[in-house]
């Protein structure tokens, strides 16, 4: 019994953890964009290499108009993913593991404090 109540103590110990650190800093995540901005923006809806990221928390996968995206892309926003913070938070650390065959050649954020943080950024950017 005491190892069950010593485990959901933990449990809940780690969650509220995760809570507090998904919310992210948007200032550092500017910072951490940098590696992004050569494929991506944020400020005018304008397409590059990649599609423009303006909106992306709350948008459905594979619909930003006049990108061509990859089969698997497009796969998954028919399946009706959407970029919620929490897809979002386990498809930057690996993009190639979430979507296999995306065209993102990105290797992915290996920190998940840059993660909450480039999450927090692309918030600031409706």
């Amino acid at each position: 019994m005491y190892k069950m109540t010593a485990f959901a103590a933990a449990a809940a110990l780690m969650m509220f953890a995760g809570a507090a650190h998904a919310d992210g800093d948007a200032a550092a995540g500017e910072k951490v964009f940098a590696k992004c901005k050569a494929c991506h923006e944020v400020e005018k809806g304008v397409n590059k290499v990649g599609p423009t990221l303006k909106g992306v928390v709350g948008r459905p996968a594979a619909s930003v108009a006049d990108y061509k995206y990859s089969e698997a892309m497009l796969a998954k926003g028919a399946e009706g993913l959407i970029w919620t913070e929490e897809n979002l938070a386990a498809y930057l650390p690996d993009p190639k593991a979430y979507v296999p065959k995306t065209k993102m050649a990105f290797a992915g954020l290996k920190k998940p404090e840059d993660v909450a943080n480039v999450i927090a950024y692309l918030k600031a950017h409706p």
